[in-house]
């Protein structure tokens, strides 16, 4: 794990926590380290988990599947994020959500029970994981709400509004990057991808936005 301690460094789940005390920890949280070939099945629906994932590189996808095939992204993941908290934390509950390779991604994984319960050698810094924790659960919560509210918006011009200023609102600027592809937008928005490239071409006309692939800047 050494090769991604500056990535392990990174997240939430370890912030205020130094490379020695990481080190350290590393030992007693019960991890284990694996990679996936891009579009492979990190995790499918139906299955029930016990540890917590983090991406060590590359990123995955969070999405719902339905029978036929169509997807829904719920979120994405990259170095240094978590995924599959909220069903760790729930012994016994299954899956209703699949984790895609988005690309080919390193992962580990985090027994929850080594979290959330004192280590045999009564690590003094479970603590501050077990905070770090709940911080990003509400996050992820708030966040899952957010999208909600997105989807909820009448037209699929109302929709991309609706995310794009809840991004500029959490990253506190006009300009930024946004993490999904043109299709993945649509997708995690619930609408067509020729809906969603015809709206945001007469939103950059109407002077509202401009953007390139992935980069927007908002006119006010």
């Amino acid at each position: 794990m050494k090769d991604f301690l500056s990535i392990l460094r990174s997240s939430q789940l370890f912030s205020g926590i130094s490379e020695n005390e990481l080190t350290s920890m590393l030992s007693c949280l019960g991890t284990r380290k694996e990679d996936f070939p891009k579009k492979a099945f990190v995790l499918r629906a139906g299955d029930t988990v016990g540890s917590i994932g983090i991406v060590l590189s590359g990123s995955v996808l969070i999405i719902q599947e339905d029978i036929w095939g169509n997807w829904n992204i719920l979120s994405k993941a990259g170095p240094g994020q978590t995924f599959a908290a909220v069903y760790a934390c729930a012994p016994g509950s299954r899956l209703n959500v699949s984790v895609i390779a988005e690309t080919p991604v390193t992962v580990m994984f985090l027994n929850v029970k080594r979290i959330l319960n004192v280590c045999p050698s009564a690590c003094s810094h479970h603590s501050r994981v077990i905070r770090n924790l709940l911080s990003e659960l509400a996050e992820k919560n708030l966040r899952f709400n957010e999208k909600l509210t997105h989807m909820g918006q009448r037209t699929t011009r109302a929709k991309i509004m609706s995310y794009l200023s809840a991004e500029a609102q959490r990253l506190g600027k006009y300009e930024f990057d946004i993490p999904f592809s043109r299709q993945q937008l649509a997708d995690y928005l619930g609408v067509e991808r020729s809906g969603l490239s015809l709206e945001l071409g007469k939103m950059k006309k109407d002077g509202l936005l401009d953007y390139h692939k992935n980069h927007f800047v908002l006119r006010l």
